[in-house]
């Protein structure tokens, strides 16, 4: 599926062209007076700057040197995911991708095995340009390749010998879709039966608390180690954490600085790391609870007009995030939910997109409540969609 965080190279179309058309999004979802999410991107650059220097204040002493290679606010940012997550330590780094490969570089030189079991829909599967065979010389292998995340039978029956069993929590191009803690700690035991490491993609795990019904610790307590990210969930403007043991981390820090991460200085980014953490991770589980409500709204309101076949996926949202399917042209719903945000002032979707198979005339949303998702009633939700199903067909008949 595209990567919805880069660029999509599938044939989706934006309304408009090129630079202009992106513009008009912008324009479009940052002037709605509502929305189901507010994301970072909808500021201007003067608001984002204005913003983090507000936030900095609040988490850290702004009168402290700025970081140099990783030290000052950056350290402490690490301190504090490592003991949010109950490890022993944490690196930073400036993008998840490079956390992730490092990770699993230093397991397949750990175990002696080169072999990754991951899901093909897993993020270095579509969206690393296959970096961890050109870049680490690593090779992939899927338990399974149904949209879901493998089950312990699966992992523990594979018959290939692997090092590492990457999973995906949540399993973003899914669905967003989680197993239950059960068929969690099924999966992890499996793969240990098999003498194999286990590293969670954790890129979205600050919600999955919700779910499994844990707490951070104990969730990343199953796995060797853990890759979080500030950006996807938190607001934050870039950048990842790698936590595990001392010397895995310790030996992290050397292969970031191979990869080219050991940047000057990170402070933007760590600062609005600690304001998302202290601001939006205790509201993470009330998103996750009104999800629950938007998609339920979004389907009754699919049904009353009458929309015919349509897909909220899953039904019962596991996180804050989930998917909504139609039977139409990507372009066509996209340019849609641009003119309901300009001529209502309601953004109920984004962009959409191709999925990279598929029946032809089909694409899918994602759909992501955050708190001003709160202030939408089931109602308001239903209410959107017939108003987002009229500029649909007005768009078809343009």
């Amino acid at each position: 599926m595209a990567d919805m965080n880069t660029q999509v190279t599938d044939g989706t179309a934006e309304p408009g062209s090129g630079e202009a058309g992106r513009l008009r999004q912008l324009t479009a979802w940052r002037e709605a007076g509502r929305a189901l999410s507010r994301l970072p991107q909808d500021r201007t650059l003067g608001e984002q700057l204005a913003a983090l220097a507000a936030d900095a204040g609040a988490v850290t002493d702004p009168g402290l040197p700025a970081d140099i290679y990783g030290d000052g606010v950056v350290g402490e940012l690490e301190q504090r995911v490592a003991g949010l997550l109950g490890t022993e330590a944490a690196v930073f780094f400036p993008t998840g991708t490079m956390a992730q490969q490092v990770a699993l570089r230093c397991w397949a030189a750990r175990t002696g095995n080169p072999v990754v079991a991951l899901h093909p829909l897993a993020h270095p599967e579509v969206h690393e340009s296959g970096a961890l065979g050109t870049v680490s010389g690593l090779r992939t292998v899927h338990p399974t390749t149904d949209p879901r995340l493998p089950t312990a039978e699966e992992v523990r029956d594979f018959p290939e010998p692997f090092g590492t069993l990457m999973l995906e929590l949540p399993l973003r191009d899914a669905g967003f879709l989680l197993p239950t803690w059960e068929e969690l700690e099924a999966v992890v035991a499996a793969a240990r039966d098999r003498d194999a490491v286990v590293h969670f993609d954790g890129a979205r795990l600050w919600e999955c608390a919700t779910r499994f019904g844990r707490g951070l610790p104990e969730i990343a307590a199953l796995a060797d180690s853990v890759y979080v990210s500030f950006y996807k969930s938190l607001g934050g403007i870039s950048g990842a954490v790698l936590a595990g043991s001392t010397s895995l981390t310790e030996e992290a820090r050397l292969w970031r600085h191979r990869y080219g991460g050991q940047l000057f200085q990170q402070f933007p980014a760590a600062v609005a790391a600690l304001a998302g953490l202290d601001r939006e991770l205790p509201k993470l589980p009330s998103y996750v609870a009104h999800a629950k409500v938007v998609a339920g709204a979004l389907a009754e309101g699919f049904e009353a007009a009458g929309a015919g076949w349509f897909r909220v996926h899953p039904e019962a949202p596991h996180t804050h995030q989930f998917q909504v399917w139609l039977p139409y042209d990507a372009e066509v719903l996209t340019e849609a939910s641009v003119r309901q945000a300009e001529e209502t002032g309601t953004v109920l979707f984004r962009r959409w997109f191709t999925p990279d198979a598929g029946a032809p005339g089909v694409a899918f949303t994602e759909v992501t409540v955050t708190e001003a998702g709160l202030e939408w009633s089931a109602d308001d939700v239903r209410d959107a969609v017939a108003a987002f199903l009229e500029r649909v067909e007005g768009t078809m008949v343009r």
